[in-house]
């Protein structure tokens, strides 16, 4: 007669709770080094910026304890209240009008058949290779009174639309909006190159025996076939939006003014220039809930319409 199996095979002895406990930790122990660096930088200075937000502090004295009185006051001041805007319009330069000039763009690249395609590719995501710093310089002398941009409208006989760009309270917004569309212009295209290069052919042979022209193939097919490519664009453009701090500073340190202040830089210089280390954590929380609130946003939005 066979043996009879082992109370241990049929019960789930104490071998084989250890194997099942071992198959079951494995893994967290793989993870456990990459976690323990993403808890030292990146979680527990967030929750040292949260527990910071709730103190009045200058950075030397004794802290003082306000609760959510910082949050607070970012609603009642009104020059936090401008920089908040400012952020959302630079979502609109640095996000929307790259994505919408990028997609159409690598259309016509695409459907063209450009020969040069790789060097335009280097060209286009060059931008995004050189240090924001010395965009920011380069273009801070585009703008100057004497600079190429006035140069250019008085050489057309245009004399009467030159200014000081950066210094006027009405276009200095929008001229460093423009610098954010440039830089974030190559990065679009380049990503929805590569999503539309994954397009099978037969899909716009087929579009053109049922006669369809550029302009359908383009909302037919095109645009639904980079959905992907067009959420990673908008996530990464968004967050770059938001937290932009480089090119205020080095153009406008948010002047005229405060017309061109933003989030970022307030909480410089809140932190290292007025002493409110506890209003600057606040306004740090306060840009990190809104950037994971957008960004979750627009992945919700791009998955319900897959």
């Amino acid at each position: 007669m066979p043996a009879s199996p082992k109370a241990s095979d049929t019960t789930g002895g104490p071998g084989t709770r250890s194997a099942r406990h071992g198959r079951t930790i494995t893994p967290y122990l793989f993870i456990a080094p990459a976690l323990a660096v993403y808890t030292a930088f990146m979680l527990y200075p967030l929750a040292r910026s949260v527990h910071l937000s709730l103190f009045e502090w200058d950075g030397l004295s004794l802290a003082t304890f306000v609760g959510v009185g910082n949050y607070t006051d970012i609603l009642a001041d009104e020059r936090l209240r401008a920089a908040f805007g400012h952020a959302a319009a630079f979502i609109f330069f640095y996000a929307l009008l790259p994505c919408g000039i990028g997609l159409v763009l690598a259309a016509v690249l695409t459907r063209a058949k450009v020969r040069a395609l790789p060097l335009f590719r280097v060209l286009v995501f060059l931008p995004q290779v050189i240090a924001m710093v010395v965009v920011s310089v380069a273009w801070k002398q585009i703008y100057a009174p004497d600079g190429l941009l006035n140069s250019g409208l008085r050489s057309i006989g245009l004399e009467a639309l030159t200014r000081s760009w950066l210094g006027d309270y009405a276009f200095a917004l929008p001229a460093v909006g423009l610098v954010g569309s440039w830089v974030s212009t190559g990065l679009v295209t380049v990503l929805l190159l590569a999503g539309m290069a994954k397009i099978p052919t037969e899909l716009f042979e087929a579009a053109r025996l049922d006669g369809a022209g550029a302009i359908r193939e383009f909302f037919a097919i095109i645009v639904p076939a980079v959905r992907a490519e067009v959420t990673v664009a908008l996530t990464l453009t968004i967050v770059a939006s938001l937290k932009t701090f480089d090119l205020i500073y080095m153009t406008t340190s948010g002047g005229p003014g405060s017309s061109t202040t933003v989030p970022s830089y307030e909480v410089y210089r809140r932190a290292f220039e007025t002493g409110q280390v506890g209003s600057a954590a606040a306004i740090g929380v306060t840009l990190t809930v809104i950037i994971f609130l957008i960004t979750l946003a627009v992945n919700r939005i791009s998955e319900r319409g897959a």
